[in-house]
């Protein structure tokens, strides 16, 4: 028990010291730009990595999401940032115990027919068990660590310094929303309550697709703190990069599904396509769809934003600029220059591009999935550096994210599709009043809040 609370102790002085040395390049960023002087951004980048690399918590997974808006962040500030590492060491043991009592009372372990006390895998929030029920269910247990609303206020103070120092570099990108949305979505993923609600949501938009899979919520054995779920057996998606064709394409069709028809007919997406989040199950030896895992990180939209994007896809494919324009004032882009316009419209032409291709094709040619975006975000960069600044609006946040996101899981395994045909079924017969219907009656049965202007 001393050391964990050892444990504990030391990172409430990590963040102290963090906090400490992040304000001190906040400072010498403001002290070189006054006074004229050359900034060496690559050092401080390197220092800003060096002083934020002893933390463990979701500050880290904020560095990939700010890596994918072109000039969110400096360029050599985003590629230190996403080399830091994300996942947390598992707590012990005694550590499992103390919680799992706090959360479901001294007789904890009696609700349980079986409990691994070691953990199955660990993440910044929290870490997931594998425990049975009394009816013979395999259960996954998720448990937070103790004190996380302190250490996620701890990081949005450190965002907030970023943020800062970038602000006084003559940013092409004004981040005051994109700080905003990140603190929203981050504080919800505290909220297990909040996820088992989502999870729901997806449990019922899913309840006829074959292809994809929901966990089920135990809510007898569920907190705001403790999240327990039918355990979904598969295995990881990267196993099948050397699948034959057929298979890795049934897992891209599935995923795509997964993503795009929550979207266009609910309005809500899946904010954290990462490879983690998805398992695949099999039926006769071969790969059959995916397991949709962990729903803390779920982002919902008004209707009107879902109109947005469909506008814009439209928009492209039609070379109709005027609807182009509409689609991103949608959005909530204001005061946009011609030159704004093209730099948001590279950036769309990319995300969307293989939709607008009805050939069948990978996601990207002639590229990896390091490399996804690289090229297409240098273009914008240099754009919004000479015109810009561009204020992004709260909403493009997790979208952008979740497509670069969901691309870079395509480029992975290789899928060739016509992703064309693929989008515009997903569409077909789109109507807004339909959308608001759907969405209204699915959130209310799952307990979701409906987004502020549906």
């Amino acid at each position: 028990m001393d050391n964990e609370k050892n444990r504990f102790s030391a990172r409430a002085a990590r963040y102290m010291r963090v906090g400490t040395n992040v304000g001190g390049l906040a400072a010498r960023a403001a002290g070189s730009r006054l006074l004229g002087l050359e900034r060496d951004d690559t050092r401080m980048a390197a220092e800003l990595a060096t002083a934020l690399g002893g933390l463990k918590g979701p500050l880290m997974k904020v560095a990939q999401l700010l890596s994918t808006i072109p000039e969110a962040l400096p360029a050599e500030y985003a590629r230190e940032l996403s080399q830091l590492q994300s996942a947390a060491p598992a707590m012990g043991p005694g550590f499992v115990r103390r919680r799992m009592a706090a959360e479901l009372g001294p007789d904890w372990r009696q609700r349980f027919a079986d409990f691994d006390i070691t953990a199955a895998a660990s993440a910044s929030l929290g870490q997931v068990h594998k425990a049975t029920s009394h009816d013979g269910r395999a259960l996954a247990v998720k448990l937070q660590y103790p004190d996380m609303a302190s250490a996620v206020e701890a990081d949005l103070t450190q965002l907030k310094t970023i943020f800062a120092i970038h602000a006084r570099m003559n940013p092409a990108v004004e981040t005051s929303e994109i700080l905003k949305e990140i603190s929203a979505r981050l504080r919800e993923e505290l909220d297990y309550d909040l996820e088992a609600r989502h999870t729901r949501l997806y449990g019922a938009i899913f309840a006829n697709e074959p292809r994809i899979r929901v966990p089920e919520i135990v809510a007898e054995l569920s907190t705001r703190r403790l999240l327990t779920m039918t355990w979904l057996n598969g295995r990881p998606l990267l196993d099948y990069k050397d699948a034959p064709l057929d298979q890795r394409n049934a897992i891209a069709q599935a995923m795509f599904t997964a993503w795009w028809f929550p979207f266009s007919h609910y309005g809500v997406i899946h904010g954290d396509p990462h490879l983690g989040n998805y398992t695949v199950f099999e039926d006769g030896g071969a790969a059959a769809g995916i397991n949709l895992l962990d729903y803390g990180c779920i982002r919902t939209f008004p209707v009107g934003f879902v109109q947005g994007v469909i506008d814009l896809y439209k928009g492209l494919l039609r070379g109709d600029r005027d609807l182009i324009v509409h689609a991103y004032e949608s959005w909530g882009f204001r005061g946009l220059s011609d030159e704004l316009i093209e730099a948001l419209s590279i950036w769309a032409r990319f995300i969307y591009g293989p939709l607008l291709d009805d050939r069948e094709r990978v996601i990207a040619e002639g590229t990896t999935p390091g490399a996804y975006g690289r090229q297409e975000a240098f273009t914008v960069h240099k754009i919004l550096r000479e015109k810009g600044p561009v204020a992004v609006p709260r909403e493009f946040v997790f979208m952008d994210r979740a497509a670069i996101g969901l691309g870079g899981v395509f480029l992975h395994l290789g899928a060739k599709q016509n992703w064309y045909r693929l989008f515009n079924e997903t569409i077909e017969g789109f109507e807004l009043s339909r959308v608001a219907e759907r969405q209204r009656a699915a959130f209310v049965a799952a307990g979701v809040p409906l987004p502020d202007a549906a």
